[in-house]
């Protein structure tokens, strides 16, 4: 029998891994990754900086700990040159091999605005422990970062820079940060709780050049606002990985299209993770990757297991106000209340016109309450 071979090394390749062995000890696995194969947390890399962390020590486990508890064979550093569905082949920088199965955990890419200015190719971005480690190096000596982006990554970086006592200053184009997550009054909530904190918002304008200074950057904004900072750190979201998929002749949207047990639009190859687009769309966040990597174990190793998405929330690690939101599935009709306002938090509760609740946000204090919420979604 041909191997199952597995893309990636990050939490949703390593998950389908690990699940798989539960209930097959003897079918090989390949995992084929960009990186060393060393495993860590993703989500750590926008507030460990405060904490003092490394690169090396984010790693939870090292490449070498992973292939012998898995029992599994690792390409690391390899590219994935071309995916051939109707042959059950890839090609790798490190030559070709046969798959009985195929899974894509291949991840995403940080979104790259064009700006202008003689030090727009200096602009850093963090999407990996390398990025991490460089960011961290270049951070070190810093007093002032500008972040470009006010979602959920770019406010959890300002909070970070922040606790380790550098200055940010956090530029977008809408009117208060998380406007992806969250409705106005519960933006607006944290938008003046970090700003307390300490956080300059620019919103309403965009970065449109980064030039040398004699002092760090000179940040030119669309509104002729000129800024002096020490860093720019560009944190605008991420892009699924499709290209690969696309050329193999895979259903692409914003994602890899895949149907309810994970499969994409060829037989035998899965996708799951920042990479795939569900019904539900595309979810880049830690509950639904590991609750994809479980099913679609069982669904590789002989037992048809759809994926079903359960009640998660979304944390937003911002100590100076954190945030808790569920928002509603796609199609429910209803409208956002604000259930408490204090200045200690807030609680919104998204309701249907029959009054069941589908969503809430929860910032401040409470965020406690997360766990009762949840209880009461329909």
């Amino acid at each position: 029998m041909e191997p199952v071979i597995i893309v990636g090394s990050g939490l949703a390749g390593y998950t389908v891994a690990r699940e798989f062995r539960k209930y097959d000890k003897t079918t090989q696995i390949i995992m084929i990754t960009q990186d060393n194969g060393d495993f860590y947390s993703k989500p750590m890399l926008s507030n460990a900086f405060a904490q003092k962390k490394t690169a090396e020590q984010l790693v939870s486990s090292p490449a070498k700990n992973m292939v012998e508890q898995i029992n599994m064979t690792l390409l690391a550093e390899a590219k994935l040159k071309t995916i051939d569905t109707g042959k059950h082949e890839v090609d790798t920088s490190l030559g070709r091999y046969g798959y009985s199965k195929l899974v894509l955990a291949l991840g995403a890419d940080v979104v790259r605005l064009p700006f202008g200015g003689d030090a727009a190719q200096q602009i850093l971005s963090v999407n990996d422990l390398l990025d991490y480690a460089h960011f961290r190096t270049q951070v070190a000596s810093a007093k002032r970062v500008l972040v470009i982006g006010a979602g959920l990554i770019g406010c959890e970086f300002a909070n970070d820079l922040l606790a380790a006592g550098i200055k940010p200053t956090v530029v977008d184009p809408m009117s208060y940060p998380l406007t992806a997550l969250l409705p106005e009054a519960a933006g607006l909530a944290v938008k003046a709780a970090l700003q307390a904190a300490g956080v300059e918002w620019k919103f309403g304008t965009t970065v449109q050049a980064v030039d040398r200074a004699e002092s760090g950057f000179r940040v030119t904004l669309a509104n002729g606002e000129q800024l002096d900072t020490d860093l720019v750190l560009s944190a605008v979201g991420l892009r699924p990985r499709t290209a690969l998929a696309r050329d193999a002749g895979l259903e692409i949207k914003r994602g890899i299209v895949v149907d309810a047990h994970g499969e994409t639009s060829a037989k035998d190859v899965y996708a799951l993770g920042d990479c795939a687009e569900y019904e539900a769309g595309v979810m880049p966040y830690v509950l639904p990757i590991m609750t994809a990597g479980r099913a679609m174990a069982q669904t590789l190793t002989g037992t048809p297991t759809p994926i079903v998405f359960s009640h998660m929330p979304v944390s937003v690690k911002t100590p100076a106000h954190p945030v808790s939101v569920h928002t509603a599935r796609p199609g429910v009709v209803g409208t956002w209340e604000i259930a408490i306002a204090e200045d200690a938090g807030l609680k919104l509760l998204f309701t249907d016109e029959a009054g069941q609740l589908h969503g809430f946000v929860l910032t401040g204090a409470r965020t406690s309450e997360r766990a009762a919420v949840v209880k009461l979604l329909g």
